[in-house]
């Protein structure tokens, strides 16, 4: 059974479902109260599974993205070797060009 759906569609669905993830977990540290919170966006997202009609998915989305949008963190979680961590580019190894020449 093919969806009616694209690949494309579904990407981008799960995209916003990652992102909500990783916006409930910038604004909750602690695991076991994130996991609540995950708990309730998948339920969120499983309500709308079944929705066949595109002007309403289209709805959907669109709202979820505002609310997405609304509620981001104003100052999110960087991992520390991801580009804007505290550890990215720390003890780089030295450039492999030719040595300089001792005089």
């Amino acid at each position: 059974m093919s969806s009616p759906f694209s690949s494309a569609h579904r990407l981008h669905v799960k995209s916003l479902y990652k992102r909500y993830l990783v916006d409930a977990q910038n604004w909750t540290i602690r695991r076991d109260l994130w996991r609540n919170k995950a708990i309730e966006i998948r339920a969120e997202f499983e309500r709308n599974r079944n929705v066949k009609d595109p002007r309403a998915i289209a709805q959907i989305i669109a709202e979820a993205e505002e609310r997405l949008a609304a509620r981001a963190h104003p100052d999110p979680y960087i991992h520390a070797l991801y580009p804007g961590g505290t550890k990215w580019e720390r003890n780089l190894p030295p450039p492999m060009d030719k040595p300089t020449p001792y005089m």
